[in-house]
């Protein structure tokens, strides 16, 4: 019967050592809409394109210094470096967990000599005793037969591609801020140039409202207007010195070092400085492109993966130790035939009275589940919010910009003709002022609409998952990858 019966056994226990108590994972459903909320036509773009987190950040951003800028914080930026060493140490901490399924074998040689007294006190009686071992062995192996160890290795698995992706999130995140901080110290020092332009006007205006006062011509009102103009204009070129100068110095430090001379010069404004026909594609692709939801998934997996080690808690540990080797008193006998040793003594632990305890950790473990899936799901809606926002303001911002391009437009000519009749006799100083001011306060706010065009296209880019591939996708042929879809 047990010639019958052994054959049984040995399948059991290869059955039982390819199962695990995982349990079978879900994709929560997205509580998104299917489809993005309504936008105006002018807002939408070329659904023919190419995918947002497909387009390389060379291609999005065409500026040479930006390119350059964001070249040296990929390199420099202390921010990325954590999260790529914080890969390296996962990965490796992954590795660890996986070499635990091979047996860890040890060479171990020792010799020892001891004398051992004998007899009455005093009477010098004694033996001298040698021993010499050579062994290899396996130490406290375990047999993975309910599939712990490989939870804990699935477990180690998915928080190092969590990382991984989160290193994604972090450069995206990073080619993101580098621009957003370029186009501020671009737009800062525009409305600092206005600024000084405007400043030299009212004082001209100030020093010729100063001779016609002292000539008896002017009010002392009208030389008060003009020097509370003149005031207000320092005021406003300081406050954007002060602006442009915190621009610089945040641009260095998401560069993570001072800025090159070498670094091509600065332009003017470009309306042209991004790619402007950015696909928004499905709110469902979104779950595949963005990594900081990719992320929150594999969070949920690690989780899913520690429920299979919290029941594995509920069943015996079996543990292997062995060795083999050679003993011997003499040093020249150790190998000699008749002097091997082997010793085998197998272990194995049920956590009987424990079983309050895991059960308890079991329920902690499986609330830490429901938690990274509550995390999933807010990543997911933090998403679609973000690309809706930035698609509803495409709009605007269009609208915005086309209605100060006229403003200022219209100001101007206001300011020209009211200064052309100041001049002629027919208007006052006081009116001069005004429009001039109503002039520089148009073409500040066109500055703010023609960034604001840009910063928008910058938002809808990150928040698409766009900008962690330079140019275009590379294929993915690691080992540890392949894993990632078993």
């Amino acid at each position: 019967m047990s010639k019958y019966l052994s054959p049984i056994i040995a399948l059991f226990v290869l059955a039982l050592a390819g199962c695990t108590l995982i349990p079978k994972y879900q994709r929560p459903t997205a509580a998104i809409s299917p489809t993005w909320p309504k936008v105006p036509e002018q807002a939408k773009v070329p659904t023919n394109a190419v995918t947002a987190a497909d387009i390389g950040w060379r291609e999005f951003f065409r500026n040479p210094r930006l390119q350059q800028l964001i070249e040296l914080a990929l390199t420099n930026n202390s921010d990325l470096r954590v999260a790529m060493l914080n890969v390296e140490q996962t990965r490796a901490l992954y590795k660890v967990q996986r070499n635990v399924l091979v047996p860890t074998v040890d060479v171990n040689a020792n010799g020892s000599r001891q004398r051992i007294a004998y007899g009455f006190a005093g009477t010098g009686g004694g033996a001298t005793y040698n021993q010499f071992n050579v062994n290899l062995g396996v130490t406290s192996y375990e047999l993975d037969l309910f599939g712990r160890v490989r939870s804990l290795k699935r477990q180690a698995l998915e928080t190092y591609f969590a990382t991984e992706e989160a290193r994604k999130s972090a450069q995206i995140a990073l080619v993101a801020e580098v621009g957003a901080a370029y186009l501020t110290e671009r737009e800062a020092t525009e409305q600092l140039a206005v600024a000084r332009q405007t400043l030299k006007a009212v004082r001209d205006a100030y020093d010729l409202t100063k001779r016609s006062y002292d000539a008896g011509v002017r009010s002392a009102l009208d030389l008060n207007v003009a020097e509370t103009q003149m005031q207000t204009a320092r005021a406003a070129v300081a406050g954007y010195e002060q602006q442009l100068a915190q621009a610089e110095n945040y641009l260095v430090l998401l560069v993570g070092r001072p800025l090159p001379d070498d670094l091509p010069s600065s332009q003017p404004f470009d309306p042209q400085i991004c790619l402007s026909d950015i696909p928004a594609g499905l709110p469902s692709d979104l779950l595949q492109r963005r990594p900081d939801i990719l992320a929150a998934e594999h969070q949920l997996k690690a989780a899913n993966a520690s429920i299979g080690v919290a029941r594995a808690a509920f069943l015996p540990t079996i543990t292997l130790t062995g060795s083999g080797g050679s003993a011997s008193t003499a040093l020249e006998g150790l190998f000699a035939p008749g002097s091997q040793v082997w010793g085998f003594s197998p272990q194995i632990v049920w956590p009987i009275f424990a079983a309050g305890t895991a059960w308890n950790e079991l329920q902690a473990v499986k609330a830490g589940k429901l938690i990274e899936a509550a995390n999933y799901q807010k990543a997911i809606q933090t998403a679609f919010r973000e690309v809706a926002d930035s698609l509803a303001a495409r709009a605007a911002v269009e609208t915005q910009l086309s209605a100060n391009q006229a403003l200022v437009k219209s100001q101007q000519q206001i300011y020209e003709l009211t200064r052309a009749r100041f001049q002629q006799g027919v208007d006052s100083s006081l009116n001069v002022l005004t429009t001039q001011q109503n002039f520089y306060n148009a073409r500040q706010t066109l500055v703010q609409s023609q960034y604001s065009r840009l910063f928008n296209l910058i938002n809808l880019y990150q928040a698409l998952g766009g900008g962690w591939r330079e140019n275009s996708p590379q294929p993915d042929t690691g080992q540890i990858s392949k894993e990632k879809n078993r």
